[in-house]
């Protein structure tokens, strides 16, 4: 871990935080519909199998610990009701969960037998995005799961909890009503404007039961999972890329993944950008969805030889001087570097020199640019200029 990154308290970002006003969604412009639908335990766990139900990317990482999840699974056992889940019909028997990942992955979970270690789950998140499941070879692994049995505290002093220690194959008598037990779904569908996501994207953003709302890399990772987005996780767990980041394990609400994504899109879209950042991200993902092979495995490549040309700097090189990760440096640096090559189809072959990258920092157009309203079209477009005139 680098010097840098050890000055951010816990708790705190690792990276600047930008202000980027969010564009408000005038509700009467839509028809959506809500409709309840009662599937028992197996349907939801056929569901998740067949991938009719996803949970692309893994959301965010599960994040239950095996109390919780025990008591999801007996109060599912004895009848107790459970909050229910929403899903947002994507096409015709394609489903996305916008509320509800920690329940259907307890199920899940369960019923496969295993319990994911906390250290392993962001790597589970990676192979389930890159794979649509877990294999078995991931599942049987020790490394990354322990045996799934039920951890339940006792009800009486003395008196243990008949379910504790129980897994799937042992609960007897209660399988078939935990199989059959019905959780309500309700299934969100928007039936116009049939091209637009900004609504369901704003039902992701507001829509969290536990409280907690999703990320927007989250929510964008749910809405246009893709094999550009396979690339993107592919990427964020390369060992020269944790290097510039100043930590080793993928970010829990996938802000990491963002920064690639931004450095993309800069190179690829700034002409077309305007406000808000958040709503010009959606968009090039929702066109790099489209992306084919080649052009995927073209684009790993320009980003690894950008690593390559990085060699030079130093690890903190991306970080402000209040300790975090400097986005708009990052990307402008990112976009400016790779431009050429770009627009050649080839890869990044010269070093980028420390000296320059300290002075692009340093410049007052640049600087100036990077402190308020960053996500407006002026201080975006300075930003880029300024990190070609400099760089290249």
């Amino acid at each position: 871990m680098s010097e840098t990154n050890e000055s951010v308290e816990p708790g705190e970002p690792w990276f600047e935080p930008e202000k980027d006003v969010e564009d408000s969604i005038v509700v009467n412009e839509y028809d959506i519909t809500a409709a309840p639908n009662d599937f028992n335990v197996m349907t939801i766990f056929n569901f998740i199998e067949s991938r009719v139900v996803k949970i692309p990317g893994f959301q965010r990482n599960y994040v239950w610990d095996l109390v919780k999840a025990s008591k999801l699974i007996e109060s599912i056992i004895i009848g107790l009701p459970i909050p229910q889940v929403f899903l947002y019909e994507s096409s015709r028997n394609q489903f996305l969960v916008i509320d509800g990942q920690q329940r259907l992955m307890t199920i899940y979970y369960f019923i496969k037998q295993h319990f994911p270690h906390w250290d392993k789950r962001a790597k589970l998140r990676t192979i389930f995005a890159e794979r649509g499941e877990i294999p078995d070879e991931i599942l049987h692994d020790d490394t990354f799961f322990s045996k799934f049995n039920l951890k339940l505290p006792s009800k009486l002093p003395d008196t243990p909890n008949r379910f504790s220690g129980l897994n799937y194959s042992t609960l007897g008598d209660h399988k078939t009503q935990f199989d059959l037990r019905a959780i309500r779904n309700v299934i969100i569908k928007q039936n116009f404007p049939p091209d637009d996501d900004s609504c369901i994207y704003e039902i992701f953003n507001r829509l969290n039961t536990g409280g907690v709302n999703l990320k927007a890399q989250e929510i964008r990772n749910s809405l246009y999972h893709s094999n550009f987005y396979n690339l993107l996780n592919r990427l964020n767990v390369l060992e020269n890329w944790r290097r510039f980041l100043g930590f080793p394990e993928p970010d829990l609400h996938m802000k990491d993944i963002e920064i690639i994504l931004r450095g993309f899109a800069m190179l690829i879209d700034s002409p077309q950008y305007k406000p808000s950042m958040t709503k010009f991200l959606n968009g090039f993902s929702k066109r790099s969805s489209a992306l084919g092979p080649e052009k995927i495995a073209y684009l790993e490549d320009l980003f690894k030889s950008f690593l390559d040309s990085c060699r030079s700097l130093s690890d903190n090189s991306f970080y402000a001087k209040t300790g975090k990760f400097n986005i708009s440096l990052f990307d402008a640096t990112f976009a400016a570097i790779c431009s050429a090559p770009f627009q050649a189809h080839s890869s990044v072959q010269a070093p980028v020199q420390p000296a320059k990258l300290i002075k692009l920092q340093e410049d007052p157009d640049f600087s100036k640019a990077s402190q308020s309203e960053t996500a407006s079209s002026r201080n975006v477009d300075i930003r880029l200029r300024r990190a070609r005139e400099i760089l290249q």
